[in-house]
């Protein structure tokens, strides 16, 4: 079903106003060119905004797209982007009279408007210091859908002590969720789900080397966690502060 005959729908009061919004979310998009098919309604559809992925695009690509997200948005975000792209990206905020954010060790570029607050609460956590671009990743999308966020950096298991009284900074900010990034065995998501009353993401990181190296020990550990624990894939600190968003943003919805 096309624009059209939905709009045809409405007209002959065979379609509720609300359920052509529904569908009109469903199907709606911008085709640019030939290279992307630009999902411009996301962040309506599902509460979660489209991210452009900058690796294994030319930075030209990566402004044309974004350039349609502005559009019809107000917005563009651009995960795993490098120099060049946040270079190529300058030109174009300043082409819209539009603020630009470089959060350089997330490797993310947020082009456009600032999103509303919405009461959503969540932590933060990475096991040690190589683990806090993921971590950073999942911080700042959470911050682009609405949330606050409590970061708590190099608490792994190693020296375990040092993450009790970073907890007490979780229960003060009364978070709704928790991610953790953790590399090497990838044990500290299972402990923290352990020890806090809320929801809790693990996400396994490309540190460490030798057998189980590049993430793979992390995420069988997270697999087999003996408390309950969700996990996302290897470095996905995108889908783990969009997930923990999620959650957070419902309960602050619930708070009103």
């Amino acid at each position: 079903m096309d624009i059209s005959d939905i709009l045809k729908k409405v007209k002959n009061n065979d379609l509720s106003l609300d359920e052509a919004e529904k569908q009109l979310r469903i199907i709606n998009f911008e085709l640019l060119s030939d290279i992307a098919k630009v999902d411009v309604h996301r962040a309506k559809r599902v509460g979660i905004p489209e991210a452009i992925i900058a690796d294994c695009k030319t930075s030209e690509d990566v402004v044309s797209i974004a350039r349609v997200h502005l559009k019809n948005e107000g917005r563009a975000i651009i995960t795993r982007a490098c120099e060049d792209n946040y270079n190529s990206l300058v030109s174009l905020a300043n082409e819209t009279n539009s603020r630009i954010r470089w959060e350089k060790r997330a490797r993310i570029v947020i082009i456009g408007e600032s999103i509303a607050r919405t009461d959503g609460r969540i932590g933060v956590i990475s096991a040690g210091t190589a683990d806090i671009p993921v971590a950073e990743e999942a911080k700042v999308i959470a911050e682009e859908m609405g949330c606050s966020v409590t970061a708590i950096y190099d608490v792994g298991v190693a020296g375990i002590h040092r993450l009790f009284p970073e907890l007490a900074k979780l229960a003060r900010a009364g978070v709704d969720a928790v991610v953790v990034a953790a590399g090497r065995e990838g044990t500290l998501p299972s402990i923290v789900s352990g020890l806090v009353d809320v929801p809790v993401i693990g996400v396994p990181v490309s540190t460490g080397y030798g057998a189980g190296g590049k993430g793979d020990a992390a995420l069988l550990s997270m697999l087999q966690s003996c408390s309950v624990l969700a996990v996302v894939n290897i470095d996905a600190g995108f889908v783990a502060g969009a997930f923990a968003a999620r959650i957070a943003n419902l309960a602050a919805k619930n708070r009103k």
